[in-house]
């Protein structure tokens, strides 16, 4: 009798506790491995949002964009969080139905990073010159806009492909004379590289004005569980205002999980995240019709797609509460 109880009583303890009785497991990847930009994941995860939510969520250490996109789609994971312009390629070009649920990088994130005591000072300095960057980034997918809006030649610069992991390392030691990465990624950047200076080439101070990362999921799963990626959108915007709220919070949290990573490093990784997903007048996470429009159209003007990119294939509505 006591063990036909137990489900019974731990069923009526969540239910007291005001938690779910039963949580659905869901695997979410990252872009690329873990660092101090994913804090607020961590923060809903280690605060209960998750749980409170009827979750069970387990992360996986991405290598890329492109290569989330695929997974998501294949059904190995879930969900994961990749770039919008990636999308727009995945989508157009190869068919992936793959559409984002809400955006956590509301401006561009992407820049070339290379060390002040270099020869690389402006955007065209970057003809003839070695880029390092990690296969599938969308650092090196954007690039072609990237350049033509600052007026040179893409192909006049040579790409060095790396792991993600090896990048700040490649440009302190001049293994690599410049670098891609995210914006959210120069905390740990400028740390590696001092004293060394960094030189910081943004793609958003050359004009140019699309979503960057965001959550995405197949069309296959919100048709199908459309509830149960409202409450993980909706858990994560939640851990979202906490870590934005207090990033030194956010650093220690995440610490606590991924051990190599540096608090002090995450927490301002948190603020740099800040700076991208909270727009003036723009709800947290909300996607903005006109926005995607505009992303559609700097990837259409960079690149030859297979077929027509329709910005509304591009996201779904109704995820972010």
């Amino acid at each position: 009798m006591k063990c036909l109880l137990r489900p019974v009583l731990g069923a009526l303890l969540a239910m007291a506790a005001g938690l779910p009785a039963h949580a659905e497991s869901i695997t979410f990847m990252t872009d690329f491995g873990f660092n101090g930009r994913h804090a607020y994941y961590y923060v809903a995860l280690d605060r209960g949002y998750y749980r409170q939510a009827g979750l069970d969520v387990s992360f996986l250490r991405g290598i890329g964009s492109a290569d989330v996109i695929r997974k998501v789609a294949s059904g190995a994971v879930q969900m994961g969080f990749a770039d919008a312009g990636s999308l727009v390629l995945a989508r157009a070009n190869d068919g992936i139905p793959v559409r984002m649920l809400a955006v956590v990088y509301a401006a561009p994130p992407h820049a070339v990073y290379a060390t002040a005591d270099g020869s690389i000072r402006k955007p065209q300095d970057l003809a003839g010159h070695r880029i390092a960057d990690s296969a599938g980034s969308a650092n090196t997918l954007l690039f072609g806009a990237y350049a033509k809006a600052a007026g040179f030649d893409p192909t006049k610069v040579t790409w060095q492909v790396a792991e993600s992991s090896s990048l700040p390392t490649l440009l302190a030691t001049g293994r690599a004379e410049a670098v891609g990465q995210f914006t959210v990624g120069e905390p740990l950047l400028a740390a590696t590289i001092a004293p060394k200076k960094l030189v910081r080439l943004a793609y958003r101070d050359v004009g140019l004005n699309y979503y960057g990362n965001g959550i995405v999921a197949s069309e296959d799963l919100i048709a199908r569980a459309p509830d149960m990626l409202r409450r993980f959108v909706a858990a994560t915007l939640h851990g979202m205002a906490d870590a934005f709220a207090d990033p030194g919070m956010a650093g220690e949290t995440i610490a606590r999980y991924q051990k190599q990573i540096t608090p002090q490093i995450a927490a301002a990784e948190t603020v740099q995240v800040r700076d991208l997903a909270m727009q003036e007048g723009q709800k947290l996470g909300a996607i903005v019709p006109a926005r995607m429009t505009a992303t559609v159209k700097v990837i259409a003007e960079a690149y030859k797609l297979n077929r027509t990119a329709a910005p509304e294939e591009m996201w779904a509505a109704g995820f972010v509460p």
